[in-house]
């Protein structure tokens, strides 16, 4: 199971990241830092490990979270820090109070 799962996220990513580069024409590894990549980590820590429900509620719930900042008019140099100290806070309290996400299952063996 573990093996197809694998093989079905693989080929979602091929697919993600194909799109992206058709988008932006040019990718180079710098394309992609840490930054980028923190977002994800906390979707898929947030929605539970081994829950693909809890992480699509994750994800729209992360997608949608900041979007009333948008409209409060802060300024664009604040928006993207608090989108950041928001993920790092949800990530923290989620990993002391929920260490396996809202919707984490007990692995199998």
């Amino acid at each position: 199971m573990k093996f197809y799962t694998f093989g079905i996220s693989a080929f979602f990513v091929g697919i993600a990241g194909s799109l992206y580069a058709h988008y932006i024409t040019f990718i180079d590894p710098s394309s992609f830092t840490l930054w980028q990549l923190i977002p994800v980590i906390t979707i898929v820590i947030i929605g539970g490990l081994g829950s693909l429900k809890g992480t699509v509620i994750a994800t729209i719930i992360l997608v949608l979270l900041p979007e009333p900042l948008r409209f409060i008019g802060f300024p664009s140099s604040i928006i993207g820090p608090a989108r950041q100290i928001i993920y790092a806070l949800l990530l923290l309290l989620i990993l002391l109070y929920k260490p396996r996400g809202f919707f984490g299952k007990v692995e199998l063996e």
